[in-house]
């Protein structure tokens, strides 16, 4: 008691002749200093060191929070500084899109101290607009990293609803969602993950009547479907609004995954695809079947590939592919190339 009494003393008094909080609180560790040394110098028994508290493991556990809570508040106040946030700014709604939410910045704490995201990096996620084809088995984990990296803007765009067979892949949508459509039940649990970025859901199929329009919106695009039709179209509708597309394919224990992007210099997809396979040479998941995880890994890859995109981190994927084989552990990079006499791209310049 009587160490707490001379603290509120000290800080009392301070308040009284305006001495600044930093000034006050130094001499309140002072304070704490001098105690664990009347514990520590003085014989057990003493007056003194019975005065205030008579044992100095007390005191080293304080000092060892406040030096926690110090270190904690010094981070803090450096990821500010890197973000170019300052107190006042920090207290901003998250819908600002030059500042950042003290619970932003605590949330995003792990890239902005990444040298290669930074605050600026961060910033560049939140102002980023990203439409997502599909919430199935690469749309699901695609989404959710996307929301919970922070992306301002996410639009989602599927015409089914979820089914039983979904849920051994698709694990963002729960067997409460079932028969609830895909974008409704990706929308609640993406809001649930990060209530800070706008979720936009389209609960139609995608069609050449609304794919130029709905592009234009957006700044990336990451394509989840499963059949040739809609990736077609998803590519042509990018290459004419000039924006770069993610594409991600599974089939069994094997997965694939390349960036699109003429304007950059990269192919098209039809350039790597000019023409869709027979039916029989290129089933459905459902047809042919899928591990669980695999969507998993590939979706979350699709959304690093949209993060180095946005924030401009590393090498995205531009005229490569990369193929990962699951049931064997083995990975395959291979270079792709535009092709002169591609009908789609044929005439962009890089």
């Amino acid at each position: 008691m009587l160490v707490l009494i001379l603290a509120a003393v000290i800080w009392g008094l301070g308040a009284v002749m305006r001495t600044p909080r930093s000034a006050r609180w130094i001499m309140i560790g002072l304070l704490l200093v001098g105690v664990i040394g009347i514990q520590l110098v003085f014989p057990e028994g003493h007056p003194l060191r019975a005065a205030t508290g008579g044992s100095a493991a007390l005191w080293l556990i304080v000092a060892g929070v406040a030096g926690m809570i110090w270190i904690y508040s010094r981070f803090i106040r450096g990821l500010r500084t890197r973000t170019g946030v300052d107190e006042r700014l920090a207290r901003q709604p998250a819908g600002r899109p030059d500042s950042f939410s003290e619970t932003e910045l605590n949330r995003y704490a792990r890239h902005i101290a990444l040298r290669e995201v930074g605050g600026a990096g961060q910033k560049a996620l939140k102002n980023a607009k990203v439409l997502v084809i599909g919430a199935g088995g690469l749309g699901a984990p695609a989404l959710q990293y996307l929301a919970a990296v922070g992306v301002g803007r996410i639009g989602v765009i599927d015409g089914d609803v979820v089914e039983n067979s979904n849920l051994s892949r698709q694990v963002i949508h729960k067997d409460a969602a079932l028969g609830m459509p895909k974008v409704f039940s990706a929308q609640a649990e993406m809001e649930a993950q990060n209530p800070f970025v706008d979720v936009r859901p389209y609960n139609r199929r995608l069609d050449e009547s609304i794919a130029a329009e709905l592009f234009a919106e957006y700044d990336l695009v990451l394509d989840g479907t499963d059949n040739f039709e809609t990736r077609y179209l998803v590519n042509v509708t990018c290459v004419t609004v000039g924006i770069p597309l993610v594409s991600g394919a599974l089939s069994q224990w094997e997965g694939q995954l390349s960036v699109f992007a003429p304007a950059q210099g990269a192919p098209c997809y039809q350039c790597i695809f000019p023409k869709a396979p027979a039916p029989n040479l290129a089933p459905s998941c459902a047809e042919a079947g899928v591990i669980g995880p695999l969507p998993g890994v590939v979706g979350a890859m699709m959304a690093v590939e949209a993060v180095k995109l946005i924030t401009k981190a590393g090498t995205p994927l531009l005229g490569q592919m990369i193929i990962y084989d699951a049931l064997y552990g083995e990975s395959r990079r291979i270079g792709i190339k535009p092709r002169a006499d591609c009908p789609i791209c044929a005439h962009v310049s890089a």
